[in-house]
Order: C-alpha cells, then structure tokens, then sequence
C-alpha cells in the first residue's frame, strides 16, 4: 500500500518514521522545501512542553498527545542523536493573585496526567531559579519540560526514516490530489504524478490549500508570527530553568531560556496575521520591544542588550478556534488531514504520528498493519567535540579533516561538514545548502553568526558536490549566495601577479 506525506516538518517527518515500521507501506515523504525541517519546524522556542497548559475539555487531543509527546521525546532524542535536556519549568506568578492562575494549571496538569507538578513559594522559586523576578509570588513547577536543539529534528528523523525505507522527495510540491469514485489516487507534483492509496497532509501553514485539493474545504489556516532575542553563549546572567509568566486571556506570555549552545533566548511575541502573510518572518521594533519588556518583568537581570548576537521570527500554523484538525475521511477515502499544528506541535509530533498509524489508519481507515521485525531506530551521526581525546587523535589520523575547525563558535569541523553532506546525499537531499548544514550541526549561529565560517562551508559544499561556488545557496534555488563567476576575481589575482 502506498502512502503519500505532503511535508517534511516535525510532524510529517514524525509521521514517516513511525510509519516506516510497518511491512505492508511503501512510503513517500514530499517536501516543496529544499530540505526537510525549512519551514515552520526551524524556528521556535524548542520547548518539550510537559502538557499541563491544555485544557482537556476544550482540547482533549491537545491535552493528550502533548504529554505523550513529552515522554516520547526522552527516547526519541536519544534515539536521534538530537541534543536535549531537561532542566523543568517555571510558571511564574509575578505578583499574589497570579497564584490562582497557577493554581488552575496545577488541575490541568493533574486531570492530563502530568507527573511532578506542584506550586512552589518565594524562597523555593528562588532556590529553583535564582535570576528570576525576586518579588514574585511563587509559581508552578513542571519538573519533565526539557528542551531541544529542534532544527535537528526533522533532518534527524527523515534521516532515520529513509534508512528504513522511506523515499524522500525534496523541492517536490504538490499542485494537486486525484480522487476517482470517493477514494484517493495519488498527487500532482512539480515532478509528475505519484501514486497513492493513502494521503496525509501535514504541509504546515498550507495545509488548508492541501485540504481544499481533495475536497476538505471547512477550515483555513493563518499564520502567527513570535518575535525572539538570541544572545551570546557567554553572555550573563543566565536562567536554568525554563521560565514564564502566568498565561494571561490575552497571551501565554515570553519564555525565557538557555538554548541548546548556551545562549539565553527571550521570546516570543503572539501576532496574527492575515492568510496571505505566511512567508513573512520579519522582525519589527514593537514586537521586539514587548519580547523585551516582558522578560524584564519576569527576570531579575537581562544580560546588555549589546550582547544580542541575533533576532528572528518564527511561524506557527492557527486554525481557527485552536483545535487540531487530525481526522481520516470516508470521502475521500484515504485522506488524513494532519493540520493546524500549533503550539505545542513540536512536542506532541511523535504521538501525532502514533495516533494516525494507530488510530485512523488501522482503526478508522481499517487497514492491518504488521510491524517490521528488523526495523532499526538509531542514527549514525556523532560530532568530533564530543569524542574523548584520545577518540579525536585516533580520527584525525584516520581523517585530517576532522582536525580543521571550520566554525569555531561551535567546534563543528570540517571532517563533521562533509559526514553532514554525505548523510545529506544518502537522505536524498538534491541540492546542499548552507541552512541545511546549519540545521544539522549549528554552524552560522553563534557569535560571528556566520561572518567567519559561511564562506568556508559554501567553499566545502561547492568541492564535495562538484558545483561552482557562486551556485551554492542558503536555502535553495533563488537564494544564491554568490553573485556572478567569482572566479574571475582569482583569475585577476593571479594575472596581476605575473
């Protein structure tokens, strides 16, 4: 039986993997994008939400699958090789009555199953997170919310995914869905027709256009944009925990963490906007200048503003009234709908993709499915910096390569660049781009933000893919990073010199 994904962010890579269990499913994961993870899954606040701000009699999927998420997540990173951690979280009640905001959420956390949580008073909260506000109230713990490195994780799972079976088809868009006689046929693509016994739609932002292909025309999705400050690794005061306020009826308020690489991180804003605005990632003075308000409400020390090494904004995907739209269809037979995954999307992928395999493929749809007997659920990947010396001279030996830093805020080498560009290859990546090599290693997002080490990278992936430089992109064709035959310049160069 062949399966079409339309999408290759979190949830569709999510999706693909879990379904790359199974005997019976020949599957094909479409993504428009370059690579997996360009879209919606790239840029947000990493957060593994531990699902105590659900309510599970207005969001009872929400409120479900975000804690199975979570638990999820712990295995699958390890699984994955994608760098997380779980330092727990910090509902903040900035002032007395906030502690009844709390105290709301401490009933949701116990009604969706949450384990650990607990409201915690001044002098604990401080014990806990000594940066924070030092006249707050208290505030609710939720000891299992972790963070990852998330542009790692759909590369990551497509990777593991394709090693089981999966075809992965990038810079391949779907511009239509055949339907004969109520049931699904196949998709349309840029590339040609794909045939299909089973659809999901899981194209983010555009899953509503997706939808409306085969006939599902009862939702619409807009985009939400969140505005956020990154600043330097070494930048203080830090936080340990993840933090925030109490939500309030107008927004579930900025986030205040130390990412993956050590950077505090503040944000984001909750701006909607129009239909047609979901490419606009841009920042503005206002939101940022919210971002920045509230966390000073909410921490007791910022590190300089001059210490922002970067601001950028990500999207998320709103239905209208917040509700998940998961649900397989008898008209067309063989569609699913995986869209409108908002917040907390990143953190119920993997129980999404079990729902649908479990629930509407072998429950709804009816469809037996058996469980390979050697299916593998490791990726090989491994970076230099974290080899034991003696590990790192054994492979410098082996490889000189891995002995050139390229991206020195990173550690990341020149042998770890080429393994990412071959691991690339093997996934079915066509064209290498620097944010994909970013995504997957970090390289271009510390302090020099890429003024050191972008032209070294473009210079590696232009030599192991057998491309001019100037042809190398950021992210894609029409995104060059070079203008023009560079070339010459050497050219001058070396006749000015004879």
């Amino acid at each position: 039986m062949k399966v079409v994904i339309v999408g290759a962010g979190v949830v569709g890579s999510s999706i693909a993997r879990v379904l790359s269990q199974y005997e019976e499913l020949e599957i094909h994961l479409l993504e428009k994008n370059a690579d997996a993870g360009m879209g919606v899954s790239k840029a947000n606040t990493a957060i593994i939400h531990p699902g105590h701000e659900d309510d599970p009699d207005k969001y009872p999927l929400r409120a479900k699958l975000c804690v199975r998420g979570n638990r999820i997540w712990y295995q699958w990173t390890k699984e994955l090789g994608i760098p997380a951690k779980w330092p727990g979280e910090l509902m903040v009640a900035v002032e007395e009555e906030d502690m009844k905001v709390a105290e709301h959420y401490l009933e949701l956390a116990r009604r969706n199953g949450v384990p650990g949580v607990r409201l915690v008073d001044h002098d604990e909260l401080l014990k806990l997170e000594p940066n924070v506000n030092p006249n707050a109230a208290g505030a609710l713990w939720a000891p299992t919310a972790g963070l990852m490195s998330s542009p790692m994780a759909a590369p990551a799972l497509v990777e593991n995914a394709v090693e089981n079976g999966v075809r992965f088809h990038p810079e391949t868009e779907v511009i239509g869905i055949k339907v004969e006689k109520g049931e699904v046929k196949g998709v349309e693509t840029n590339r040609g027709f794909i045939e299909a016994d089973i659809v999901i739609n899981a194209a983010g932002l555009y899953a509503d256009k997706i939808s409306k292909m085969a006939g599902i025309d009862y939702f619409t999705i807009h985009p939400r944009k969140g505005e956020y400050f990154v600043f330097d690794d070494d930048a203080e005061p830090k936080v340990t925990r993840i933090v925030h306020q109490t939500p309030t009826p107008i927004t579930k308020g900025v986030y205040v963490i130390t990412e993956m690489n050590d950077g505090l991180m503040i944000g984001p804003t909750a701006q909607d906007l129009p239909e047609d605005a979901k490419e606009d990632t841009s920042t503005s003075k206002e939101g940022l200048e919210f971002v920045w308000e509230w966390a000073q409400k909410l921490i007791k020390e910022l590190p300089p503003r001059n210490r922002v090494i970067r601001t950028f904004a990500g999207l998320r995907p709103e239905p209208p009234d917040g509700r998940w739209i998961i649900d397989a269809y008898d008209d067309p037979w063989g569609f699913i709908n995986a869209a409108g995954i908002r917040s907390p999307g990143l953190t119920s992928a993997p129980a999404i993709a079990q729902y649908i395999a479990e629930e509407l493929i072998q429950g709804k749809l009816g469809i037996k499915l058996t469980k390979k007997s050697h299916w593998n659920p490791y990726r090989k990947a491994f970076w230099f910096k974290t080899l034991p010396p003696q590990k790192q001279n054994e492979l410098i030996k082996q490889n000189p390569a891995y002995g050139r830093v390229v991206c020195m805020c990173r550690t990341i080498t020149e042998g770890d660049i080429v393994d990412i560009i071959n691991r690339m290859k093997r996934m079915g990546v066509e064209t290498i781009t620097l944010d994909g090599v970013k995504m997957r290693s970090g390289v271009m997002s510390g302090t020099c933000q890429g003024s050191y080490c972008r032209i070294r990278i473009a210079n590696i992936i232009a030599r192991e893919t057998g491309i001019p430089l100037w042809k190398v992109t950021l992210k894609g064709e029409g995104t060059e990073y070079g203008i023009g035959d560079v070339k010459i310049l050497l050219r001058e160069v070396k006749e000015n010199a004879e």
